[in-house]
């Protein structure tokens, strides 16, 4: 974007400034935030006020403050990356201060959870997985689809919504397809999702007992306004884990109405048996069996076929 210096510049060289001056005057005079802003302060904002701030109008209406049109963070516009304009009334005149967007807030919320968390899982081949490259060969896999598309389409912060179970055998695109719930779900509606690998979580919150972090992390997991459990069932499974770190994450997230996904190789059925025997064990039936009611409470299950995509 041309910086506003600049502007001036090749104006104050025109053999008609004034006409053009006062074209961009009414450009800006005419630009409905402009105008919106004008009315909020009625008998405040005089004639001369708004003379002595052109130029600060007209750097606010050069710049984007619609993030749906916006391709990606790093594509910003703005002179400030990830900033919008606002428009402010100082003592002196109309002044600009400048916000985060939300792409911004979102890419930020990301970093930080990715610095706290290291098992947060987000595969090469999935950061770019779309609906339109999901295949529908079979009925699970359209159902899944089917599923998925209706849940980022109806979705809104605190609706109460119902997540995926995805199972199935290895490579048949679970993940793949969480990540094109996740990247929709960024890209049309601002909203982050938190993919994490369960069996690198369960050993890093286990390590987190000596460091301290481990409420810090365990709280911003159970918070992610969309939580994606991948792969469960292929962890070690202890009692502590289960039932003091699965368990409080599934409860808070049951109460809040917070969206739920999850991936294993298990149905309902072989996971709540995986759930029920400890690493040293010890068969804990009716704790498996609470932790599979939070589980079938937040998701629906479907069975994912096809063939392995990885081999």
């Amino acid at each position: 974007m041309e910086k506003i210096n600049d502007t001036l510049k090749k104006l104050s060289k025109s053999s008609n400034f004034q006409q053009t001056y006062n074209d961009m005057k009414q450009e800006i005079l005419n630009h409905p935030d402009i105008r919106e802003f004008l009315r909020q302060y009625p008998g405040e904002i005089t004639t001369s006020m708004v003379e002595n701030s052109l130029m600060k109008l007209y750097e606010y209406i050069s710049q984007t403050r619609d993030c749906q049109k916006c391709s990606g963070l790093e594509h910003c516009v703005n002179m400030m990356q990830g900033y919008e304009p606002e428009l402010v009334l100082r003592k002196n005149g109309i002044d600009i201060q400048y916000r985060p967007c939300r792409s911004k807030l979102m890419d930020d919320e990301r970093k930080k959870n990715e610095k706290l968390i290291q098992s947060i899982y987000v595969p090469k081949d999935i950061l770019h997985a779309s609906f339109a490259d999901f295949s529908l060969e079979s009925d699970g896999r359209l159902n899944a689809y089917d599923f998925a598309e209706r849940f980022v389409r109806e979705y809104e912060p605190g609706k109460k919504m119902k997540g995926l179970y995805l199972y199935g055998s290895f490579g048949v695109g679970k993940s793949y397809l969480l990540g094109a719930i996740a990247n929709h779900l960024a890209e049309n509606k601002q909203v982050s999702s938190m993919i994490v690998y369960v069996p690198e979580f369960f050993r890093e919150m286990k390590q987190s007992l000596g460091d301290h972090t481990l409420n810090e992390k365990l709280e911003t997991v159970k918070r992610a306004p969309v939580l994606m459990l991948d792969d469960i069932g292929a962890e070690v499974m202890s009692s502590w884990t289960r039932d003091e770190i699965l368990g409080s994450i599934l409860q808070f997230r049951m109460q809040e109405n917070l969206p739920t996904f999850f991936t294993s190789n298990f149905d309902y059925k072989g996971l709540e048996h995986h759930l029920t025997y400890s690493q040293r064990g010890e068969e804990e039936r009716m704790k498996a069996a609470r932790i599979m009611e939070r589980i079938k409470y937040l998701s629906a299950p479907i069975l994912v076929e096809g063939p392995n995509l990885r081999t």
